[in-house]
């Protein structure tokens, strides 16, 4: 039995609170590792060092902050195969769902090398007669960040990349699920010439989130999870006086017109409902085609492809389509929630409650789903269920269609499928949500634009990467200078009016 550590200044360290978390291997049921849960004294300790550590870092010139991240990016393609192997292992994704899960933080790191110019200030010479006005774009001091289990290389990277190139340090907290790539991250990251103490890993569950919101060092706090948690960090940490940006649960919608080119919508729909199991918070999970027709289409073209979709372990090759859902919790309460679509009414076209994968039997794996049917009034569209299941709301216009997804409480991502440009633009202009594809099923924008939802998928003024990130880690002094010239003519209170 492997026990995990902590990363604290630059080592591995032993968890000391006697508290552990089973970390399993989602494909055989099997405990494969303890996680320690820290103690609030062990959380003071890492900011402690945190802070003492990240001065010295700030002050050090932007460009070789810069370099370190160039460094990393190297680092992190050349351990590539490494990390999605680790990744797939606690968590059961794929492997090539695994490397693009690195891949997507690594491009984030990429932004980051640009810290240089993305943190210039402004100045304005001459603001009055011989005064200067310039401001400064500084570090918090010491950041953290919450993250979920479902993408345990991404989001951390998301966050403590771009905080640690605006020169502060960095507590991250990752899931107790699947730990174990975060600590390889911060071990890459030294060898990519950080220093010791600005990014430390604390593993742990509430103890440690509550002693992360409650500590006064500690200037911001990042989250992503489920949005009853987000309402509580950010209510939590904002009273405390901290920047808080959190993102919650989501229920996204595609609507396919009747226009629309159906082997291309129902091709979109497998791979974004029923990718990583269903355990994405941009997966789709509603489709919503607009017109009788349309929606006959589209079951009939969608059934034959859910009905050879692959489901296996990650060491069963890159053929397998999904793995399983990563703990036994999460795959009764999936179950649950299809149970309940049944008794409501739904009509539930590809049934997968009797999946059985020959010897993994004890896996989490969840046989994919189709409900056709669905009314917004029932729990499989109310609820993120993040699992293998998608729901058909059937709309008979586009308004209709338009409405579902603008009256529900999540708005993370949605897209439309057509060819009239018409529909996409309205849609794209009046749609309630944060994040919009056109003929794009899952869209997470690239590192250099921002991500982030509306409505109860998110809570804060300020989106994850992209300019926003560096706008978030760091706060903005503005300084007025006037430097004597030697000729003293008394007090002055007031600017001089210009000439």
């Amino acid at each position: 039995m492997q026990e995990l550590t902590h990363y604290i200044n630059g080592e591995h360290v032993k968890g000391t609170s006697g508290r552990f978390s089973d970390v399993f291997n989602p494909a055989t049921g099997e405990v494969q590792a303890k996680c320690p849960l820290a103690s609030v004294e062990e959380m003071n300790q890492a900011v402690e060092i945190a802070a003492a550590a990240q001065p010295a870092w700030a002050a050090i010139n932007p460009q070789r902050r810069a370099r370190v991240m160039m460094k990393f990016v190297d680092l992190l393609n050349r351990d590539m195969d490494k990390l999605a192997e680790a990744l797939s292992r606690e968590h059961g994704k794929t492997l090539p769902d695994a490397a693009g899960d690195v891949q997507r933080g690594l491009e984030v790191v990429e932004y980051c090398i640009g810290a240089p110019q993305l943190l210039k200030g402004e100045f304005t010479d001459s603001a009055g007669p011989g005064i200067d006005m310039y401001s400064m774009r500084q570090a918090l001091g010491v950041s953290a960040g919450i993250t979920p289990f479902n993408f345990p290389a991404m989001i951390p990277l998301w966050m403590f990349a771009p905080a640690i190139a605006c020169g502060n340090a960095f507590i991250l907290k990752p899931s107790e699920r699947d730990p174990s790539v975060p600590l390889m991250l911060a071990e890459l990251m030294e060898e990519a010439g950080l220093p010791k103490g600005i990014l430390q890993v604390v593993n742990g569950d509430k103890e440690a989130v509550d002693a992360i919101l409650h500590h006064p060092v500690i200037q911001s706090v990042g989250f992503v999870g489920s949005t009853p948690i987000a309402e509580y960090i950010y209510g939590t940490g904002c009273a405390n006086g901290k920047r808080v940006q959190c993102f919650g649960g989501a229920k996204n919608h595609m609507i396919i017109m009747p226009d629309a080119d159906l082997d291309q919508a129902a091709d979109a729909l497998i791979g974004a409902g029923y990718g990583a199991a269903g355990e994405r918070c941009m997966a789709i999970s509603v489709a919503v085609p607009v017109g009788k027709e349309t929606a006959d289409r589209l079951i009939e073209k969608l059934v034959p492809r859910i009905e050879k979709l692959k489901v296996g372990p990650y060491t069963a090759g890159n053929d397998v389509d999904y793995g399983p859902v990563v703990t036994a919790a999460a795959k009764a309460n999936i179950l649950k929630l299809i149970e309940t679509g049944v008794e409501q009414g739904a009509e539930l076209v590809v049934d997968g409650r009797n999946f059985n994968l020959q010897g993994y039997e004890d896996g989490f794996f969840v046989g994919p789903h189709l409900f056709d049917h669905v009314t917004k009034d029932m729990d499989i569209y109310k609820k993120e269920i993040f699992g293998p299941v998608l729901s058909c709301v059937r709309a008979n216009s586009y308004e209709e269609a338009l409405a579902l997804a603008m009256d529900h409480e999540y708005g993370n991502g949605t897209a439309i499928y057509t060819r009239d440009g018409d529909a996409a633009r309205d849609f794209a202009n009046r749609i309630n949500i944060g994040m919009i594809g056109i003929n794009v099923p899952i869209p997470v924008p690239l590192a250099y634009h921002t991500f982030g939802g509306w409505k109860k998928s998110a809570f804060g003024d300020l989106n994850q990467h992209g300019p926003d990130a560096f706008k978030f880690y760091t706060r903005t002094k503005t300084i007025t200078s006037r430097w004597p010239s030697g000729i003293k003519d008394g007090e002055e209170f007031n600017f001089k009016p210009m000439d």
